[in-house]
């Protein structure tokens, strides 16, 4: 039977195979959107007409013998900062609101259409892609379907609601220091940020392009192995974008664990980490048999190097609306960007030098060992509202440290899948991390542990 709990992959089968329509699904999770998405804030726009009409298509295409796609009639759902053809794009802003609707869809949502996914809505986000807590000043915060007194993450917060809340079974993020791996984690899902490059960013509202990426999130391995299949390929309206053909995941994705190399994150990565996200990683690593542990040593310099990066490039792409339209930002974004508008060139330079040096440290790393294991974020979920935290008996900002172990990561632009562990009162996730342009061993290792039943996501 397919129903809201039902995987991406277990719904394009179910329609392919004549057993329910698409638009027999798509009346169900629009169904559940209108029942919850009220309490649960994820969802900003819903393009129910347009969503129908796709799901009639795909009807009729079915029965006329024709090809449906791997996601064929797959509810999906995009953070705002992603063109939609006849929207603003909001990238959680106030002062988008104002923009001309947008003229074509994002190429990856183009992509995954072409697939057979169905498009139903923008959802909501950190403004501009600068958060990590879920909260929006604007829109209200996107809230944890598990508990919804706590944060969903962010800057993808209404991905990670809209999944975790069983609205869509597929949603799309960015990742710029950690905006798909910490909703994946404190909401309880799997996720994808893919190598630095790998696929297009075109028609997504940029926060920092030094290290924007974009993936997606689901309750699955193999919903993730699907849709990233789906997106990948050069785009030459995104010069960022690799010139790399397909490498497709799904062949490989039930290959197993044999022959990989893999070790835990010591040092940096486990200093300052609460018990909960200790005993996943723990828990990970006894279920794929390694007592191997590696250190990256200047963990902490390239979080700091991404934090300059970070502000001086996202402060200067928002100087001209800074000087016109100050009230207008959430106050704590504003405050932020305006810190970054005073920080020296020179630190900017010296930062993207020393990633260089960095990148090719772990790339020696690499040569060693094929996967990484790291907490995804140092906590499980904390409290709405919720300003400082405690981690190793240290007084910390929650909105600034959530990120503690994923900068580091995506500093580096290496692909990780991030995996929920489900065994305390609250999810959390671990880092699978592995080479540039390696998802495919990433993804393995993720399917392995969603086989063992280590990793699992499971709706509230």
């Amino acid at each position: 039977m397919i129903d809201i709990s039902s995987h991406g992959h277990e719904i394009a089968a179910a329609i392919r195979d004549g057993k329910v329509s698409a638009i027999q699904v798509l009346q169900q999770f629009l169904a559940r959107i209108d029942a919850v998405n009220g309490q649960l804030g994820a969802f900003t726009a819903i393009t129910a007409e347009r969503a129908r009409a796709k799901a009639a298509a795909i009807d009729t295409a079915r029965g006329r013998g024709g090809d449906l796609g791997a996601l064929a009639g797959v509810p999906f759902a995009v953070k705002n900062l992603f063109d939609i053809a006849g929207l603003a794009t909001l990238a959680g802003s106030k002062i988008n609101r104002q923009a001309k609707p947008a003229q074509q869809d994002a190429t990856l949502i183009q992509r995954l259409e072409a697939a057979g996914a169905i498009l139903v809505g923008g959802l909501n986000m950190g403004e501009y892609a600068y958060d990590f807590t879920g909260e929006n000043a604007h829109y209200g915060p996107s809230r944890n379907p598990h508990d919804p007194t706590r944060m969903s993450g962010g800057s993808s917060g209404g991905s990670g609601t809209a999944v975790a809340g069983g609205m869509v079974p597929l949603s799309l993020g960015s990742d710029t220091n950690g905006s798909i791996r910490v909703p994946s984690s404190l909401c309880g899902l799997f996720g994808l940020k893919p190598t630095f490059g790998r696929l297009s960013r075109h028609g997504s509202y940029p926060f920092v392009s030094s290290l924007d990426h974009l993936g997606p999130l689901a309750r699955s391995t193999r919903d993730l192995a699907l849709s990233y299949d789906a997106m990948q390929g050069p785009d030459p309206f995104d010069p960022v974008c690799a010139q790399r053909p397909k490498e497709a995941t799904i062949p490989h994705l039930e290959a197993g664990i044999d022959g990989l190399r893999i070790a835990v994150l010591d040092g940096y990565f486990a200093e300052g980490a609460e018990p909960e996200a200790l005993a996943a990683v723990a828990a990970f690593a006894k279920a794929l048999s390694t007592e191997r542990r590696v250190q990256i040593a200047e963990a902490a310099a390239g979080r700091a190097a991404a934090y300059v990066i970070t502000n001086i490039e996202g402060a200067n792409l928002h100087r001209q609306r800074l000087r016109e339209r100050p009230m207008d930002f959430d106050p704590d974004t504003r405050d932020r960007f305006l810190a970054g508008l005073l920080l020296p060139g020179e630190w900017y330079a010296q930062a993207q030098r020393f990633r260089r040096h960095y990148c090719a440290r772990l790339n020696e790393l690499f040569r060693d060992v094929d996967i990484l294991l790291a907490p995804a974020t140092p906590c499980s979920a904390p409290k709405l509202g919720q300003k400082m935290m405690t981690l190793g008996g240290v007084e910390l900002p929650v909105r600034a440290n959530l990120g503690l172990y994923t900068q580091p990561i995506s500093f580096a632009g290496l692909p990780v899948v991030a995996a929920p562990y489900t065994e305390g009162a609250l999810p959390i996730g671990v880092q699978i991390i592995a080479a540039p342009w390696r998802e495919d061993l990433a993804l393995r290792v993720g399917r392995y542990l969603e086989q063992s039943g280590v990793a699992a996501s499971r709706l509230p």
